[in-house]
């Protein structure tokens, strides 16, 4: 009878720690998946024409059109590289308001280091 009654606690134990690998797997694998598919969603349904994208091949690229589940991307400034993809063959999104922002903030710092005195032979003071 000793031995049955072990052997019930035994077994408990090994459904405890079952749920806690369940639960484990969940919070390490299961919902940061889900937080980048939602983040990745929400990226996708923020999409504009203009907006300079990443492509998952690699390219960048402007958005010109967009279409249901297509996306009409224009590669290079030659303006004759415009290649229909899916929505999903994007992997980021940069706004053209962000890079007109992130441009002029570039800009005022380069101004500002020209402007910088400089001593003899172009090098900077101390």
């Amino acid at each position: 009878m000793a031995i049955l009654s072990g052997g019930g606690q035994s077994g408990s134990m090994l459904i405890i720690w079952v749920v806690i690998l369940v639960v484990f797997m969940f919070v390490f694998m299961i919902r940061p998946q889900r937080k980048e598919q939602q983040r990745k969603n929400d990226l996708m349904s923020r999409m504009a024409v203009g907006d300079t994208v990443l492509t998952t091949s690699g390219f960048y690229g402007t958005i010109i059109d967009i279409e249901d589940e297509t996306v009409i991307v224009e590669f290079g400034n030659n303006k004759n590289c415009r290649i229909p993809m899916q929505r999903a063959a994007i992997a980021q999104v940069e706004k053209a308001e962000d890079a007109i922002a992130t441009e002029e903030d570039t800009a005022k710092e380069n101004d500002e280091e020209l402007n910088k005195p400089k001593g003899l032979f172009g090098r900077k003071k101390k």
